[in-house]
């Protein structure tokens, strides 16, 4: 209270300097301090509804949680056994409440997890390559978003980068020039592209060859996959995403993928593989600066739970289901907003074909067929009826096309309906 005064007294008194008859009164400066504490006290991180389409959507907290995920982290928020063996009363691993799960649901013989899968990268590196040169293929050093790139990471690990092939063909016999320079290399270092695609004159060694020519040569194979699917999207119409179980078959030591994308999970990065290297890499010192909270431990716990047999983890969880669901489906609740808001005066509202994405650093380019309420107001342009249905007691973000605001449904759930359209009456 006392700094908001002492704020406020001084740009009353820097304005009188330039405004020497412009003296507040002093109902002005309660209410110029009462608003600053209401700005303090609000909240600043709120829910919203994504109307964007854009299924794993970065700037939105990417993957939404499924209610067993958010049942777990209402149970962990207070005392629970998170380090401690309750049958014989002493301490235990964090990591215990996951290794099983992981090898389960991945085919791995060991599993954990860590903060984000930069960390996964960072931390298996360090663990596993001991300071000897990562062999990596020119065409793989990749940069994400946030500034993480490839080529950072590894020399953050402690190691140093070896670049063979060329940014659009590498070739196995690449790899054997390096290992005849850099005899003393441990690991070779996949990485998956994530957010770009390379497409003509290309080339790469399958990674069931290259997992051959490592183990052949003494070296371990290391693979960043990013998106982390484990169920095969093929069947839906999504080509070219490997699955965590597709590069553990094919002979990777250790797989690193995200928890948050298409996992559908927490903020997370996980480890699988070989069991000896899985517990190096708990070993390290840096798992302890990189290690989950128990609320994302929680979380994750509870998704990686539904991707056991019998359940069908494209009907319980929210990314999946958004990826996997039927045009059809989309349509429907399409028309049902539209009958929801048509009594909107002043705004026209169409259902209108439209095209969705996964998004979020996985398939960032893979397209979706999707449904969008198209939004033209009377009163208001575009751009101002979107900032008013971001801005509004319920956020929704929708995107802007033509001048005409699209609320894609592909990303809207059944139960949102009604609060979208209490949003656009709102707002219109």
């Amino acid at each position: 209270m006392a700094a908001v005064l002492r704020a406020v007294l001084a740009d009353a008194r820097a304005q009188l300097v330039s405004e020497p008859h412009a003296a507040p009164s002093v109902a002005d400066l309660l209410r110029s301090a009462e608003g600053r504490l209401a700005e303090g006290a609000r909240e600043t991180l709120f829910p919203v509804i994504n109307a964007t389409g854009v299924v794993i959507h970065t700037n939105l907290g990417r993957a939404p949680l499924a209610p067993e995920a958010v049942a777990a982290m209402q149970a962990a928020a207070g005392y629970g056994n998170l380090e401690l063996d309750l049958e014989t009363g002493r301490r235990a691993s964090r990591h215990d409440h996951l290794d099983g799960l992981i090898a389960e649901v991945s085919g791995a013989e060991a599993g954990l997890a860590v903060n984000n899968c930069a960390g996964a990268v960072l931390l298996a590196l360090a663990a596993v390559a001991g300071g000897a040169p990562v062999i990596v293929s020119r065409g793989e050093l990749v940069e994400i978003g946030g500034g993480f790139r490839v080529p950072d990471v590894v020399a953050q690990s402690g190691s140093r980068l070896v670049e063979v092939g060329t940014t659009n063909r590498t070739h196995l016999r690449d790899y054997e020039t390096a290992l005849r320079d850099h005899p003393e290399a441990r690991v070779i270092l996949r990485t998956h592209p994530s957010n770009f695609r390379m497409t003509g004159f290309t080339s790469a060694p399958a990674v069931d060859a290259l997992a051959h020519f490592a183990h052949a040569h003494g070296l371990l194979l290391v693979e960043d996959l990013g998106g982390g699917a484990l169920v095969d999207l093929a069947p839906y119409g999504i080509e070219g995403e490997p699955t965590v179980q597709d590069s553990l078959r094919a002979g990777v030591d250790l797989v690193l993928f995200s928890g948050d994308k298409l996992l559908g999970g927490p903020q997370a990065g996980i480890v699988a593989g070989r069991r000896g290297l899985v517990d190096a890499v708990a070993r390290h010192p840096l798992a302890r600066a990189l290690r989950l909270d128990k609320l994302s431990l929680a979380a994750l716990a509870a998704t990686l739970r539904l991707y056991r047999p019998p359940a069908d983890p494209t009907r319980r969880v929210p990314v999946l289901r958004m990826l996997t669901e039927p045009v059809g489906r989309v349509a429907a609740r399409a028309d049902a907003l539209a009958a929801m808001i048509a009594d909107v005066p002043a705004l026209e509202a169409r259902v209108l074909e439209t095209l969705g994405y996964a998004g979020g650093g996985a398939m960032p380019m893979q397209a979706l067929a999707s449904r969008a309420l198209a939004l033209e107001s009377a009163r208001f342009s575009a751009d101002e009826l979107a900032r008013r249905l971001r801005t509004g007691a319920t956020g929704v973000l929708g995107r802007i096309e033509r001048d005409v605001v699209l609320l894609d449904l592909r990303t809207i759930g059944d139960a949102e309906l009604p609060a979208v359209a209490e949003a656009v009456r709102a707002a219109s």
